[in-house]
């Protein structure tokens, strides 16, 4: 995983001179669009030039565009390049507040899609920091809201308690109080040293290691320092007094300094996803909910690691990590369409069920989910949670479902029942010429 380092970049004559030709300049352009580190430039050939013209001109264009941005002592830049800026406006347009991103979901199906993506983007980000477990054990553990018996399950509870936390709290500024509370909420129960929990490092014997080769690619700052840092980033955070950052950087700048600081012993790449949400929701991305950027990282977590060392590795330049976590919300965008595309034409399932006397929507869908799976079993937790509904609404749902004889109810214990598909159930749904 060690990144090589790329040679020291010469503002020779010659190189100067590419910035007026146009032929050079467009594949440079291209080049900056996808934001190739040296380890892959030096492989694309440009007219008359060597892999070090070509990247000393890269390095050229990009230095005559950074912005700068300064934490503590420390100078980070970034490139706005054009995929950045056309990718930004596709986001404004889509995950923002205007009107159009609106009608992406629709409304009657919005607390059921977003109890779903919580749970995705609680299950792959923990998944991702190494808890060993399924998505679909995790799913129906956080539906039958059952308590986690391992530190896997609770690393997936904790996940899923603090997005719901961030959501209920999303305009709140951020503290280094509120950070540590993130932290604890995300980590409860899960550290070997438990005071480590909700609190910031104190030792320097901190080192980001990648576990397939063992090798060190991170040595954060001094754990001196990571209380000024901290303070510098929760005032980037609230404040929009600097030169205009668009918000969708600014967040993703956010999810990289909580790397970069490892402000905590553990749990820093939870909480820095868990940042970012807290961000675009705070600036109005009301999508964002519904999006799992984890997942999208999840199946790319190799490149999530280079962005960061091409970042460190050149000089600070954000727009390494900045380019890919963009390519991850076009993904994540996309796999959200996809997702209530495939739900839409379930609806058309559903709305057959609908058609049967006394079945409301929510019954509907438990139906189907008997009819596609004759083993499942529901609780009233499940269901309560399933479709954001009151204790008394879903046990209503359900009992009623039993009373018409499409389910039975058996006991778990002597205050605890759960709901299954009734023998009866296929004969009657024959009845109903579905």
């Amino acid at each position: 995983m060690m990144i090589e380092e790329a040679p020291s970049p010469n503002f020779e004559n010659k190189v100067v001179l590419n910035l007026n030709n146009p032929k050079v300049m467009g594949k440079i352009k291209d080049l900056n669009n996808s934001y190739l580190y040296w380890d892959k430039i030096k492989y694309k050939k440009i007219d008359h030039l060597t892999s070090s013209e070509v990247w000393s001109t890269v390095k050229l264009v990009r230095s005559i565009n950074y912005k700068q941005i300064k934490f503590s002592d420390t100078i980070f830049n970034y490139f706005n390049t054009d995929y950045i800026q056309k990718s930004l406006h596709k986001f404004d347009m889509n995950i923002g507040g205007y009107i159009g991103s609106q009608n992406i979901i629709p409304e009657s199906d919005k607390a059921r899609y977003l109890v779903s993506s919580i749970m995705e983007e609680a299950i792959s980000s923990s998944i991702m920091e190494g808890a060993n477990t399924t998505r679909k054990k995790a799913k129906d553990m956080l539906r039958k809201d059952t308590k986690p018996i391992n530190k896997s399950e609770q690393m997936v509870v904790n996940n899923y308690l603090t997005i719901k936390h961030i959501l209920k709290n999303k305009n709140e500024e951020l503290t280094p109080e509120n950070l540590l509370q993130i932290h604890q909420l995300m980590c409860s129960n899960t550290l070997s040293n438990k005071k480590e929990e909700g609190a910031f490092r104190i030792s320097n014997d901190i080192h980001v290691v990648n576990y397939s080769t063992s090798e060190v690619v991170h040595t954060p700052p001094d754990s001196k320092r990571v209380s000024n840092l901290i303070n510098e980033l929760c005032l980037f955070f609230n404040s929009d007094k600097e030169d205009f950052i668009h918000p969708i950087i600014k967040g993703i700048i956010i999810h990289f300094m909580i790397g970069w600081i490892h402000p905590f012993t553990d749990g820093n790449g939870r909480t820095a996803r868990a940042l970012f949400y807290w961000y675009l929701l705070k600036k109005g991305y009301w999508l964002t909910e519904y999006l799992s950027i984890s997942k999208i990282i999840q199946g790319s977590k190799n490149q999530y690691e280079k962005a960061y060392l091409y970042t460190e590795n050149d000089s600070n330049d954000l727009s390494y990590f900045i380019t890919y976590h963009i390519e991850v919300m076009h993904k994540a965008f996309e796999s959200l369409k996809n997702y209530i595309q495939e739900k839409q034409k379930e609806n058309l399932q559903i709305a057959s069920f609908l058609k049967i006397a006394g079945i409301n929507e929510r019954q509907a869908q438990i139906l189907k989910t008997l009819f596609d799976e004759p083993e499942c079993v529901f609780s009233v937790k499940e269901v309560q949670i399933r479709f954001s509904v009151a204790n008394y609404t879903a046990r209503t749902d359900l009992n009623n479902l039993v009373n018409m004889g499409f389910m039975e109810m058996i006991s778990v214990n002597k205050v605890k029942q759960n709901y299954i598909r009734s023998h009866g159930f296929t004969t009657l749904i024959q009845k109903t010429n579905l």
